[in-house]
């Protein structure tokens, strides 16, 4: 497997604000934090495995301290739980939408099978965090897990409503455990796939795995339809993970850099473009004229602000604007909160 890249950082968002409206600073910046360090975790279990997952290597890969990571977790697993909590959701945030689109529960399956392994086969790495590396990260983890499970049954298990004897539906199998077998087969199935045959297309597996699922419950004849229908396209891009201005930026956000960026753009809105070095800092809530001074000149020096003062050789005072590459850092870290 590859060693981890600069990707990790893709998901982190965060949001500043000015004082009056803002949650406090210090937990603007453990948020970002906190969302640097799952990044880190899921890049290193997607590509190296769970067992991979060192506290030292996540911390070094998110370019946080120990000591921030124990503040956040409570250990390996912990973060762990955190990284899976993160993917099932993203699976979730597609599934569902496909799942609900539907009428009937044949169908309303089909469409949620066929998003899970579209999504999976673009995301094989988060499968894999899901599917596989979840069995061995502890037993918090497989709880959580096993509440995941119990969902899915539940949704198999709607099938038993349409069963029906005229159908030639395997009565006898018709039980509250018949979905939880199912599922789990269609688990191992997945798991085969993503440990031995990671290069071969997930989306294949649709018309095998809807002919196992409605085989209990409608019967050998749609089961054996299932089969012969035509593999799904695509019906909708899927959504990857944003890659957030903040990566890459070469310089280290903090919350006084978050309340400069978002003061600029808070008094932009509100009718006063180009503020001044004192408004900034009376809106950002920095008393020292020379800390303002420097920040701006810092976050200028990397393209995110822009003096655009008449003439400052002749002490004309500063007035200051985010750049787009400053509008962009600045509408990511409000998006975390909702902003």
């Amino acid at each position: 497997m590859s060693k981890p890249g600069k990707r990790s950082a893709r998901m982190l968002r965060g949001r500043g604000a000015p004082p009056r409206t803002s949650r406090p600073a210090g937990i603007q910046v453990a948020e970002l934090q906190r969302a640097r360090i799952i990044a880190a975790a899921m890049e290193i279990i997607s590509e190296l495995g769970y067992n991979e997952m060192s506290v030292a290597r996540v911390t070094g890969l998110a370019g946080v301290s120990r000591k921030t990571f124990y503040e956040l977790f409570d250990d390996r697993e912990d973060c762990f739980l955190h990284a899976f909590d993160e993917a099932v959701g993203r699976i979730a945030g597609v599934a569902r939408p496909a799942y609900e689109h539907e009428g009937r529960w044949q169908e309303k399956v089909r469409a949620g099978v066929s998003a899970v392994l579209q999504f999976i086969g673009d995301e094989p790495g988060l499968g894999t965090l899901l599917i596989v590396e979840a069995l061995g990260a502890g037993p918090r983890v497989l709880e959580r897990r096993a509440r995941w499970l119990a969902t899915l049954s539940q949704i198999v298990d709607q099938g038993r409503s349409e069963a029906t004897a005229g159908r030639g539906s395997l009565i006898a199998l018709r039980s509250v455990y018949t979905a939880e077998g199912i599922v789990g087969a269609v688990l191992s199935v997945l798991h085969a796939r993503l440990v031995e045959h990671r290069d071969q297309p997930l989306i294949e597996l649709c018309n095998p795995l809807m002919s196992l699922i409605v085989l209990p419950y409608l019967g050998p004849t749609t089961a054996k339809k299932e089969l012969a229908r035509p593999i799904p396209n695509p019906q909708f891009e899927l959504p990857r993970p944003l890659r957030y201005p903040l990566d890459d930026l070469g310089i280290r956000i903090t919350y006084r850099t978050l309340r400069v960026l978002a003061a600029i753009a808070a008094l932009s809105g509100q009718g006063r473009p180009d503020p001044s070095n004192r408004e900034i800092a009376d809106h950002a809530g920095i008393s020292d004229p020379g800390q303002i001074s420097k920040l701006l000149a810092r976050l200028e020096k990397h393209e995110l602000v822009h003096n655009s003062g008449d003439d400052q050789s002749k002490g004309e005072r500063n007035a200051w604007t985010l750049t787009t590459k400053g509008e962009e850092v600045e509408r990511a870290t409000r998006a975390r909160e909702g902003g």
